[in-house]
């Protein structure tokens, strides 16, 4: 059962910037098996994801952050997955935390990268509440039940082989 106990947690690289984000800090990350509903999101390079097209489809959710350490070598292998099975039919949702919009449309244009990307906002949390930690994990398989989830930086082979389930 979710807390209704919030916190602001702040990161900082040391850099003078920092990004605060308000979180329930007792969400913890859905069990195997679980029913995971998603949501609709408006995607920062334009269009707008929708659940329906994620039916019977095999669908990746990672919130990151553009200022997140361990989100910067994890991104590039969530890119390399996003290519290799998107034309098998994966869907994915990233949600980006960034304390703005503009951070993260940067970030993803100065990597190049592709994958699907919204802002995570008070109204996708409804619906899809994030886990503590960073970055997050959820792999939701085609019949809607999470097939894997976990919080903190996978290793690359892990993540490579969520394509299995495609």
């Amino acid at each position: 059962m979710p807390s209704t106990r919030r916190d602001v947690l702040t990161y900082s690289l040391g850099l003078g910037s920092a990004a605060v984000f308000a979180q329930d800090t007792k969400q913890s990350l859905p069990t195997v098996g679980q029913a995971l509903a998603l949501p609709e999101a408006s995607l920062l390079g334009g269009g707008t994801f929708k659940p329906a097209q994620a039916r019977g489809k095999v669908t990746v959710i990672y919130w990151w952050a553009s200022w997140c350490p361990f989100c910067m070598i994890q991104s590039p292998h969530i890119e390399a997955l996003w290519k290799a099975h998107q034309s098998r039919g994966l869907q994915m949702l990233t949600l980006s935390i960034d304390k703005t919009e503009a951070a993260a449309k940067d970030y993803l244009a100065k990597k190049n990268y592709s994958f699907p990307a919204a802002m995570f906002t008070p109204a996708i949390a409804k619906t899809l509440p994030k886990p503590k930690g960073l970055p997050v994990v959820i792999v939701r398989g085609k019949d809607g039940k999470v097939l894997h989830a976990e919080s903190g930086e996978m290793f690359p082979e892990d993540i490579e082989k969520i394509g299995k389930w495609v």
